[in-house]
């Protein structure tokens, strides 16, 4: 059970929220009001507050004892985890567990003490098997992966309650992990002709910056203003804009702690970046009542965030109409690292130029593109060794 407090629209006392399912797997949220006014400095007394309620309803609320449904249990679960992670971690969960694990098990109607490793495997080959609805992907080993880490987690939370005793997931044979090889890239010439085809365009800036320095969607539409820094020719990765289902997530933090970065700016992207703001400027003017300023370096005219689908549908129109070959828009950070690779740059700059956590992930992901550098060697062996035979 969670909760928090909050003040209605003209009422002079604080109102404490609660958050919890029901033992029918129904989602509750009770208002309770107190006697503690808002007005004054009174934030304190009703923290307090809030505690002694959620203590006391702790001991009246739903009995997850051995009988509670293992779907009850997952939802409960899930949001007794809500307030120690980050809302758009807490948003990645909620689509594995409610729109994937709950409908499989939710019709099963099994107990949380009756849930076996078979049962979890029969889970994980119905996932594998099962051709999905139309314009929707089947998950692949490393997606059921992820669900499978979300169900650890929760039966491990309930071993802690001393609710089972076993978890199912260490009995099941895991799907195989698998490297993904699908990665495309661009070659200089084909960087140069998608940079001549989107000048002029509302992306122009948008991929400029992702080919530049290999940045991810979400790092490109979180850069602020405040990041960047013109007299010492620097800008910071600090911001990142995140889009789960269809909720917009706005972060003050990066991937890892290594995604964290400053970055140097050459005299192409720091005029880049001044005619972006004086475009701004002028759309200021035009409506100062109706600009929305949230100080992102790309926005709309009306100065509010650009939705990262709407930017990866249009760069895929882009490619289209420019008869250019169809890559994603993540595809762009592979491209650029596989042209560091080719100028000779070492695994280890490139690792920091892209933010990886560790170099392990960037030789995974970028030693398959590597071919015209490999081509490179092997011509100047063979000037050496040129006869045979």
């Amino acid at each position: 059970m969670t909760g928090s407090y909050t003040a209605k629209k003209g009422r002079p006392f604080y109102y404490i929220v609660l958050n919890y399912v029901d033992d029918t797997g129904k989602q509750k949220r009770p208002w309770i009001k107190t006697d503690i006014p808002v007005k004054g400095d009174n934030k304190n007394r009703v923290k307090a507050r809030l505690k002694e309620v959620l203590a006391e309803y702790e001991t009246q609320k739903i009995d997850l004892g051995k009988d509670v449904l293992f779907t009850v249990f997952l939802k409960e679960w899930l949001e007794n985890l809500r307030p120690s992670i980050e809302a758009v971690t807490y948003d990645t969960y909620r689509l594995i567990v409610y729109n994937q694990i709950i409908p499989f098990f939710e019709a099963k109607k099994l107990k949380l003490r009756d849930v076996t490793s078979l049962h979890i495997q029969k889970y994980v080959k119905h996932k594998l098997e099962t051709i999905p609805p139309r314009k929707q992907k089947a998950p692949s080993p490393n997606t059921i992966r992820k669900h499978l880490w979300n169900l650890s987690k929760c039966f491990d939370s309930a071993i802690k309650q001393n609710l089972i005793v076993f978890n199912p997931i260490k009995g099941i044979d895991m799907p195989k992990k698998v490297k993904y090889m699908g990665a495309k890239y661009y070659n200089e010439k084909q960087i140069d002709e998608l940079l001549t085809a989107v000048k002029g365009d509302v992306l122009e800036g948008i991929i400029w910056i992702a080919v530049f320095y290999g940045l991810r969607r979400s790092e490109v539409l979180g850069l602020k203003w405040e990041a960047i820094d013109f007299i010492n020719k620097t800008f910071d990765i600090k911001h990142t804009v995140v889009r789960v289902d269809k909720v917009l997530h706005k972060k003050d933090s990066t991937k890892n702690k290594s995604s964290y970065r400053s970055l140097p700016m050459t005299d192409t992207i720091i005029q880049m970046f001044k005619m972006l703001k004086a475009k701004q400027a002028q759309y200021k003017l035009l409506q100062p009542r109706d600009y929305i300023d949230e100080g992102y370096v790309f926005a709309k005219e009306d100065g509010s965030l650009i939705n990262p689908n709407y930017v990866t549908k249009r760069f895929k129109g882009i490619l289209t109409k420019n008869n250019l070959e169809i890559i994603r828009l993540h595809d762009l950070r592979h491209s650029t690292a596989s042209y560091l690779l080719y100028l000779g740059f070492s695994m280890k700059e490139i690792q920091i130029w892209l933010g990886h956590g560790d170099i392990g992930t960037t030789m995974n992901l970028y030693t398959h593109v590597d071919m015209e550098a490999k081509r490179n060697m092997a011509d100047s062996l063979n000037e050496k060794f040129s006869s045979f035979g």
